[in-house]
């Protein structure tokens, strides 16, 4: 490919480090949506992580004709059967409110009548380019959701997201430490072992 711009499909900025901190070696000048403002949002209409990323990724692929990478992320609690699933972003409403989500949450835990707290996050990775067919890898983090949010760094569920191994929330971990652990990191990972052959075919 002559064109080295790759295109992270989202407005999220801790999302669009994570990206940024995990894909700067391979020399692609990256941008994200906030760079295309005149883009409208692709309605998130699937029932599974891997059909949303799919659907942004394609989708905006398609529009601008380069290279697109999009995920779809979010938390799964056991106690709650699996919620907030895909509806993580606005588990607590339309307006994606990271601390309405996780009181939300909590909230709905207590509730439960249930002693388990294990949860996961999960990431689907799609990468779409209009002359062929979509990569799509994925990755996961095990932990637990914590009584109460501690920690000021990372974004979304972070600060309730408790991992046994290490003894802090994700949101305790310094931006080094995610990107080391974190489900997206994992799916990227993945993605680094198959994609200099999949976009080699282009």
């Amino acid at each position: 490919m002559t064109n080295k711009t790759l295109l992270i499909a989202t407005k999220n900025t801790g999302k669009a480090e994570e990206f940024k901190a995990l894909f700067k070696s391979r020399g692609y000048e990256i941008k994200t949506l906030l760079d295309y403002p005149e883009l409208e949002d692709v309605e998130e209409t699937g029932t599974t992580f891997e059909e949303n990323a799919l659907l942004k990724a394609e989708t905006i692929s398609r529009v601008l004709n380069q290279l697109v990478i999009a995920d779809d992320s979010g938390l799964r609690v056991n106690a709650l059967g699996g919620m907030p699933g895909v509806y993580s972003a606005r588990y607590a409403g339309e307006q994606k409110n990271d601390a309405s989500n996780n009181a939300k949450l909590l909230a709905d835990l207590g509730e439960e009548d249930s002693s388990d707290r294990s949860a996961s996050f999960h990431c689907a990775l799609a990468v779409a380019h209009p002359e062929k067919e979509s990569l799509v890898v994925h990755g996961q983090v095990d932990g637990l959701i914590a009584e109460f949010p501690t920690g000021e760094h990372g974004f979304g569920y972070d600060p309730l997201f408790y991992i046994e191994d290490l003894g802090k929330t994700m949101a305790e971990l310094s931006q080094e430490q995610k990107n080391n652990i974190s489900h997206r990191a994992n799916a990227l990972a993945k993605l680094d072992k198959v994609f200099d052959d999949w976009i080699g075919e282009v």
